[in-house]
Parts: structure tokens; sequence; C-alpha cells
């Protein structure tokens, strides 16, 4: 049989996270990883004071070429977040390198079954607990993208149950005042991207040769101030909740896990849960964005008294919101995204500014 660790010594990219070593004792594996010591990428835009769709391009382009290098290895990574993707050095040009193989797989048979990966970034075929492919990497390449480019998660509901309804639906939109000054190729990009559908959705290839990354359609506007706030609000305090909610995660896990195996023989896929604790530099990212707060929001964000969220038009005068009209849940549906809670899905809303 071969050694589960065989595949990732296959691994040669110059954008992916090389395994140098391991050792084994009867319990553990215990893995030396190539040094990476640029940080995370959300810290590097934090620190840029300049942002544009450019960078923000020039970081999905490598991703697309790590994960393109994968696939073309029958390797699905399953895990693809913002905290995976680290800078290999402090140079001002570093790479983008793409880590954590925690949950990676090699594919049999062109399909995957088992439930996993973090929430927020899976695909809604993995919500529906259905066979999935390579495309769930696509998904969350789509769903990075969109962060990278206002600061939020394209998701956000208080409710899980919703939350995760909203994913199964594919159900999300470019708000206004957020997305007025990002174009129509970088919005064009993410709906392909984030197609509900995996067998429509862009393959890596396909991605690759997208104007918004082949070519020049990524506009040099800086968005650093807009998205930096919501970045830091956003995602700084995701992580404290995280880390509080740790203890409370695995009880309530086990509550649901014991709850279904009472009222069904059948075996309950649930997601990979991570809990992050929270770090100096997460406290520290909260002074880097300059405003004055208007109170909070229902998330406890500062807010800013600024318009309320719409969806922006097109130049065209069609709508960029961009959701299923029409195609609800089944009930069916409906029990499987009732079976997968987490609290680890912390609900995020754009801060209003």
């Amino acid at each position: 049989m071969p050694h589960p660790l065989s595949y990732y010594f296959r691994i040669k990219h110059e954008n992916v996270v090389g395994l140098e070593d391991f050792y084994e004792s009867r319990t553990h594996y215990y893995l030396v990883m190539q040094l990476v010591s640029g940080g995370e990428l959300f810290d590097r835009i934090l620190d840029k004071g300049v942002y544009t769709e450019r960078d923000a391009s020039m970081v999905i382009k490598q991703v697309l070429q790590a994960v393109s290098y994968l696939h073309e290895n029958s390797i699905v990574h399953r895990d693809l977040k913002p905290e995976n993707l680290l800078y290999y050095n402090t140079d001002e040009n570093s790479k983008i390198m793409v880590s954590d193989f925690g949950l990676s797989k090699t594919l049999e048979h062109g399909v995957m079954s088992t439930a996993c990966g973090t929430p927020g970034y899976v695909a809604p075929e993995v919500l529906a607990q259905k066979p999935y492919s390579k495309a769930v990497d696509c998904w969350s390449i789509g769903v990075i993208t969109y962060i990278l480019l206002c600061g939020y998660p394209p998701f956000f509901e208080d409710n899980e149950t919703r939350l995760f309804s909203k994913i199964m639906r594919a159900e999300y939109a470019f708000h206004s005042p957020f997305w007025d000054n990002i174009s129509e190729p970088a919005k064009d990009f993410i709906r392909n991207m984030m197609e509900k559908n995996p067998k429509k959705r862009f393959l890596t290839e396909q991605a690759l040769r997208h104007p918004w990354i082949a070519g020049n359609a990524a506009n040099g506007i800086d968005i650093y101030q807009s998205v930096c706030e919501q970045m830091e609000r956003n995602f700084a305090k995701s992580k404290w909740k995280q880390a509080f909610n740790a203890a409370s995660v695995v009880h309530h896990m086990k509550k649901l896990q014991l709850s279904h195996s009472e009222s069904s023989p059948l075996p309950l896929s649930m997601p990979h849960i991570l809990a992050q604790s929270s770090t100096q530099n997460d406290i520290e990212m909260l002074g880097r964005c300059h405003g004055e707060a208007d109170g909070l929001d229902p998330n406890g964000n500062p807010i800013h008294a600024a318009s309320l969220l719409s969806c922006s038009n097109s130049e065209s005068g069609g709508g960029v919101c961009h959701s299923e009209p029409g195609n609800t849940l089944t009930d069916d549906e409906k029990r499987q995204v009732t079976n997968f809670q987490s609290e680890t899905a912390t609900p995020f809303r754009p801060s209003k500014r």
C-alpha cells in the first residue's frame, strides 16, 4: 500500500509550499515543510498603503497556476482560503505560496464525497453532501477573489441555516458602494468561478485565459481604503470569535452527531472544523486604517454613516446582483443544510461607511 504522504513528495511547483522531509512515530507524522517567511495575504494587503484590482489579479493568477498544477497531478486541495495563501519572503514582489494540504486528496474516478472544508469557502455541492470534483477548488478561488476586491465575504447571515442556504443557491451580490469602482471583467470572472452548477463553473485552465487574469482588464483604481476597512473589521475579529468558540464548537458538533445517530442509521458527514487563536498581529490590524465610526452594526463592527447597501447597476443598465431567482431549496436540501451547521461560520456583514 502506498504511503499516505507519497503524493505530497511529488508536488514541485514554485507557488506550492513543498514537503522537505517527515518523521514518523507510532502515533504521529512530523512534517518538515518548506520555509516561507513573508506572512499572510491579508497582512500584506493591509501593509501596502496602495492596493488595486491589478494587485488582486496577480495574486489570483499565481493561485490559479498552483491549483492548476495540483489538478493536473490529480490532487484537490479542498481547503483554499486566504489564511492558506502565504508570501514566500518579505520582498515587495514576493511570490504567493499555497499551503496547508491537511484536507487535500488524490482524485479517484474523478469524484469525492467527504464533506470537508472551511465554512464560507465550501462549494454548494459539498454543503449538499453530493459527490463533487476538483471544481470545488475553483469555487473557493472565486470566494477569495470576491473578498480581495471588497474586504468582506460574499455570503453573510446571522443564522447559519440561512447562510448555508444562500451558498447552496449561489445567492450573492455586488453591493454599492463597495463594488462601484470594480470593473465588469472582475465581476464576470467571479460569476464564472462562483457558478452554482459545477459542470458550468470555470476550471483553472479557463480561468487562466480570462481577460481579468491573462489580459489588461483589471483596472488600476486604488481601492485600499475601502478594502482595508472591511478586512480589519470582518477578518481580524473572526479569529477572536473562532478562538472564543473553540470549546463550544466541539460540544455542538458532538451534540449534532449524537442527535442524528439517534434519529437516523445513516452516518453524518460534517465539515472540517478549524479554530484559530488571536495574536498581537490581529490586535494591531485594527489600528492600520483610519476613520471615525458611528456605532456598531449587528455583528459588533464599527460602522460609518453613509449610503445603505444596495445592488449597483452596470453601465448597460442591467443589475449586477447575482442570485438564482426561483431556485429554492427542496425539503431534502433544507434537511441537509440543517445537518451541516457549524458554529465556526462567523456571520459577516459589510460595514456601512
